[in-house]
């Protein structure tokens, strides 16, 4: 579904593009697409010279669902001695978190496709738990208990 862009992408840096197919959800529920791309990754950065990459120069990008796998692959090797550094990461709409899907991002483009609030919800669940029986709790944000909504206060919230 992304092959022209990442053509596009490749053509016009002059860089190489790789892509990974990972398992998705719900038959593969997390850790299961993190586990495929960190595993993709690695194998890759282990065996720059094999495709002629330059260590210096690569960087991860992933849209939606692969945005937010690109960030949890980067935090990952961000500790990493035994691999090279990764240059940057595009994250093109990441899914970043299901702790509140009221905050004013989530109310401003709660009518905008593809993703609406909802859809947006239904897919993390997905993700996460493989079903969506709670859904109507993650949209009130009824499905954090008030000491951790505290505790995460200072990265996920309106202000």
């Amino acid at each position: 579904s992304h092959e022209r862009i990442y053509q596009y992408i490749a053509k016009e840096s002059r860089s190489l593009v790789v892509s990974v197919g990972y398992r998705l959800a719900p038959e593969h529920k997390y850790p299961a697409a993190y586990e495929d791309c960190l595993n993709a990754t690695q194998h890759f950065l282990q065996h720059l010279e094999h495709y002629g990459v330059d260590p210096a120069r690569v960087i991860v990008c992933g849209d939606s669902a692969g945005g937010n796998l690109a960030a949890a692959v980067s935090q990952t090797l961000a500790g990493s001695s035994d691999l090279p550094k990764l240059r940057a990461q595009i994250l093109i709409y990441p899914g970043l978190q299901a702790l509140d899907f009221n905050l004013p991002s989530y109310q401003q483009n709660r009518g905008v496709p593809l993703l609406f609030r909802e859809r947006a919800a239904f897919f993390a669940l997905q993700y996460e738990q493989g079903d969506t029986s709670n859904l109507e709790e993650v949209l009130e944000s009824s499905h954090i208990p008030p000491d951790l909504r505290l505790k995460y206060r200072k990265w996920v919230s309106p202000d």
